[in-house]
């Protein structure tokens, strides 16, 4: 019979088993936590009913008998989602699934949010948890664009307000960028882009404005595109573009292994942005610039020729500036600066 009490939560060091099973790929985090519920974890021998357990190095976890594993180097796929698929593992009313249609090499993969069933383009699919959920977050800060043919009448200022923000049904939804590419009698296609992607947001607030979606498609997620990916079509990123793609945000090493610590370091959607630290000056460049400053001043050559003249003795000529050619050219004597021609010899 198998023992459904809870271990006693690990020692410090440990990580919880949500994390755990999400950086193994088994499901994302608040999956996870469904799947404890459901009896369908254990952790040494012993059935989970709580995800508030810590996972220690010499822990055996388990997900429906079959041990989780190691956690594998990152991958990463986009995919074509066709419409009349559901994005979830399984539908309780038996309709055709997105997983259900990936090729069985791929293992079990998680997506990186959501389409709805009559939506359709690009889906990311990944093996860690754990990007999934950094990759899903408003404060990581990438922009989600769609292709949207929607029938209706809704003018170009009301459309451009979107863009602060809007609320509907209680729901307040996040800046929304929404131009006009072109109309075609009583329908009219637009490229949307927001940053958070609640559920069915584009439809909600398209029809908040008078404009019901009848195609709905995204083009990209971030920096990853549809691209020419057929429907149904499955392409794996290669690790040196996603290592480039995820940059700072999730950092890969050379095996496409994430740091264990590794979190979403964007700023919230809708915080100030830091102001921009003044750049450092060399010792002296203050004098330099400011220096630089005062000659762009009307006014400054007088200025410093009767400062001149103040410093230098009656009869003195050392106040004056020399010339930059000794000679004065040709061989010639360099007339003293201010004397007029007074000196010169002239032509009997």
């Amino acid at each position: 019979m198998t023992d459904t009490s809870d271990p006693t939560p690990n020692a410090e060091g440990g990580e919880r088993v949500a994390k755990v099973l999400a950086r193994a790929g088994v499901a994302s985090r608040r999956e996870a936590e469904r799947l404890i519920e459901a009896g369908r974890i254990s952790l040494n021998g012993k059935t989970l009913t709580s995800p508030a357990v810590k996972v220690g190095p010499g822990d055996e976890l388990a997900f429906d008998g079959q041990p989780v594993g190691p956690r594998p180097p990152t991958r990463v796929w986009r995919y074509h989602k066709p419409t009349g698929l559901l994005t979830t593992h399984s539908d309780p009313e038996g309709r055709s699934t997105v997983f259900e249609e990936l090729p069985k090499d791929m293992g079990r993969v998680i997506s990186v949010g959501r389409l709805d069933l009559n939506s359709e383009g690009l889906l990311l699919l990944t093996n860690d948890g754990a990007l999934a959920r950094i990759l899903e977050l408003p404060a990581t800060g990438w922009t989600r664009r769609y292709r949207v043919r929607a029938y209706g009448n809704a003018d170009e200022k009301t459309l451009a307000a979107l863009a602060d923000g809007v609320t509907v049904e209680g729901v307040a939804y996040g800046p929304i960028e929404v131009s006009v590419d072109r109309r075609t009698g009583a329908n009219v296609w637009l490229t949307v882009g927001l940053k958070e992607g609640k559920n069915r947001e584009v439809r909600k607030v398209l029809d908040h404005v008078g404009l019901t979606v009848n195609r709905l498609m995204r083009v990209a997620y971030g920096p990853f595109q549809l691209g020419a990916l057929k429907r149904g079509e499955v392409s794996e990123t290669k690790l040196s573009v996603l290592r480039d793609q995820l940059g700072k945000l999730y950092p890969l090493d050379a095996d496409g292994h994430a740091a264990e610590t590794a979190e979403p370091v964007a700023r919230p959607i809708g915080t100030a942005k830091a102001k921009p630290r003044p750049r450092s000056r060399p010792a002296g460049a203050k004098a330099g610039w400011a220096k630089a400053a005062q000659k762009s001043e009307p006014g400054h050559k007088a200025r410093r020729r009767a400062a001149r003249a103040e410093k230098a003795e009656p009869g003195d000529l050392t106040g004056a500036k020399p010339p930059r050619n000794p000679s004065g050219g040709r061989g010639k004597p360099a007339s003293p600066k201010g004397q007029g021609g007074a000196h010169r010899r002239r032509r009997p």
